[in-house]
């Protein structure tokens, strides 16, 4: 009797947890995502004060129609692509360049150089600076100095991912290959590069995630003057189109959200190794 007593609490506990666990993540990732969904499938009226009830008539695809011809989703996306794109290999070639060699040499001046590289992760961007810097160097408004301060801003968050991956990878690798002749930029590109791909996948969802959504940064610098999706949807969400139609900002939400949906979905390994890799090593 006494041996089996304290085995049920036990029991009700390895129950417990993964269902407690499992009713969070419903109620905090699942509702939202439901809310979306049967929102943007409603008709106005029924959409006017958004609930959890299923609607009477499915209209999500017409939502969807509506939304892309309507909102101009397309110039949007172009404008949104154009930013991201270069950002995002801008920052991931020059900060691993600069984590390779973080993580490779030692000495108190680069462990200064290391604190000033990712001290962006905690220290917020000066907007006001920020906007006036471009319109000295004439790139305010512009698509170029829209992707100068995105890498500006997570080249922090490239480094501070990549300096202890590269700090694992053995130093024999590099040294044979410079046995062999190669230059310091070829030993990056042909040996550490490719053993940086797992976490530069994880890196490359995270700023991409960023940059797609930020409407804050893009209003001051490109507002009125370069469209993005989430500009795009704070511009027409107060004009007549959408004026209290939530079946229509909803819809918008879910096009605006599929293309990094379907990325991660078909990137979802190599992101997840790269966070277990940094992880263990």
């Amino acid at each position: 009797m006494t041996s089996v007593l304290p085995r049920r609490p036990r029991v009700l506990t390895r129950t417990f947890q993964p269902a407690a666990a499992v009713l969070a993540a419903v109620l905090l990732l699942g509702l939202p995502f439901w809310l979306v969904i049967v929102t943007a499938s409603k008709t106005q009226e029924e959409a006017f004060n958004p609930t959890l009830a299923l609607p009477n008539d499915w209209q999500l695809f017409e939502n969807f129609a509506t939304v892309f011809n309507d909102g101009k989703m397309l110039p949007a996306f172009l404008g949104s692509i154009l930013v991201m794109v270069p950002a995002v290999l801008g920052v991931l070639i020059l900060g691993s360049m600069a984590a390779w060699i973080l993580g490779r040499r030692g000495g108190r001046g680069l462990a200064v150089v290391y604190a000033l590289a990712i001290s962006g992760i905690i220290l917020p961007p000066a907007v006001v600076t920020i906007v006036l810097l471009l319109r000295q160097l004439g790139l305010a408004g512009t698509a170029v100095g829209m992707i100068g301060v995105y890498m500006g801003m997570y080249m922090s968050t490239v480094i501070f991912f990549v300096t202890g991956f590269v700090r694992t990878i053995p130093r024999e690798l590099e040294e044979a290959a410079r046995v062999d002749g190669a230059s310091p930029v070829r030993v990056f590109m042909k040996v550490i590069l490719p053993l940086l791909m797992p976490v530069l996948a994880t890196a490359t969802i995270l700023i991409c995630l960023y940059i797609w959504n930020d409407v804050f940064y893009a209003l001051f610098v490109v507002g009125g003057r370069l469209d993005t999706l989430p500009l795009n949807l704070f511009q027409v969400a107060s004009a007549g189109l959408y004026l209290q139609n939530w079946h229509l900002i909803f819809a918008y939400i879910i096009l605006m959200s599929l293309p990094l949906l379907i990325t991660f979905i078909v990137a979802q390994r190599k992101i997840i190794s790269g966070i277990t890799s940094g992880a263990v090593k």
